[in-house]
């Protein structure tokens, strides 16, 4: 994936044509993103910008490669690392103090352990490629489509790598909208399972890949899990951050290797942004319509760059990445189920 100085050294009218073309997919995605069958469904614009892209990109290749790669190439850098900052637009920091300490350990202790799992699962059971394995991790312990975007650029991660990422999680995050009522209905509403609407709430956001999916799932529960899911999704999203810059120095420890000295650490700087972003939202300086305006810029930025990587993979490639992604996938959706609930329980225990 290209940087963004790689974005900028280009000059702006080769790039007309690719942007052009990501932001038709983008604006036909938010249309078709808000009909109500499918927001029902919790399939959001960024969802189907991926799915538009792929289908475009498969349909047209040579045109792709000829005329539309420079516009798409700077989508999936600049404009992506653009987006994750206006992301920061959504949150404040008012916003986990409400979900409270309690809810923000719940949040941590379900990224870390999903993510550690799926290190393991995928690069040392399932032997996948390492960036195929991170992408999905992030995706499954973060916040879906987004994170494994912005995790991409720092693992390095080829087009068709993050793709089969972004499928996992509209797969599971989908299963998990029909899957989380049923749950709390047996569980919570039987009697067996000591938490309130409330407490589901936060298991819900603290384990469901994205914020549509929480907000589908949560809608589905009631209000007051509604409301409890998506803060601590919010909270979730937040921890985006220094889950990047964490991961960049995890992969910047390896030892000296036959193929060169150690590897230098690629600090994701949009995700200084990103906090940034955050911290100037608490401070409520801008009026509601111009950071409603500016999160709606922030969903056209992110569904173009995903629009772009879209377009940049092909079908032969996901093809070849084979069953084994979705297994990882499905095992890390077990672990949000199982060990998500048990992670709640056993912090609501806590005195």
């Amino acid at each position: 994936m290209n940087t963004v100085t790689q974005g900028l050294d280009r000059p702006a009218s080769p790039r007309l044509p690719g942007l052009l073309l990501a932001a038709a997919i983008a604006g036909l995605s938010a249309w078709l993103g808000n009909l109500p069958p499918l927001q029902a469904h919790g399939i959001g614009t960024l969802t189907l910008a991926i799915a538009l892209g792929i289908a475009a990109g498969n349909a047209f290749p040579d045109a792709l490669s000829s005329r539309a790669s420079a516009g798409v190439d700077f989508a999936k850098g600049t404009l992506l690392r653009a987006g994750i900052v206006l992301y920061g637009l959504r949150l404040t920091l008012q916003d986990v103090a409400q979900v409270g300490l309690r809810g923000v350990l719940v949040d941590a202790l379900v990224l870390c352990s999903t993510f550690a799992l799926a290190c393991w699962l995928g690069c040392r059971v399932l032997k996948l490629e390492r960036g195929t394995a991170l992408l999905i991790g992030a995706g499954s312990s973060i916040c879906g489509a987004a994170a494994v975007m912005a995790t991409a650029p720092v693992v390095k991660g080829r087009a068709e790598q993050a793709a089969v990422a972004v499928a996992t999680v509209v797969v599971f995050g989908t299963l998990a909208m029909f899957a989380y009522p049923l749950l709390y209905r047996w569980g919570v509403g039987a009697g067996w399972m000591p938490l309130d609407e409330a407490g589901f709430g936060v298991f819900t956001g603290a384990t469901v890949h994205e914020v549509a999916q929480v907000v589908a799932a949560g809608r589905a529960i009631g209000p007051q899990a509604a409301d409890a899911a998506v803060i601590a999704k919010l909270v979730r999203v937040m921890m985006l951050a220094p889950f990047l810059l964490g991961l960049s120095l995890l992969l910047a420890r390896g030892r000296k290797t036959v193929d060169g000295p150690r590897p230098a650490i690629t600090v994701p700087w949009f995700a200084f942004g990103f906090i940034g972003m955050v911290a100037f939202n608490s401070l409520r300086l801008l009026p509601a319509p111009l950071v409603e305006a500016l999160v709606g810029l922030d969903t056209a930025l992110l569904a173009m760059a995903m629009a772009a990587l879209g377009l940049t993979t092909r079908a032969s490639a996901l093809r070849r990445a084979g069953p084994r992604p979705m297994l990882l996938a499905a095992l890390l959706f077990a672990w949000l189920l199982g060990g998500g609930m048990l992670i709640n329980l056993a912090i609501h225990a806590l005195p």
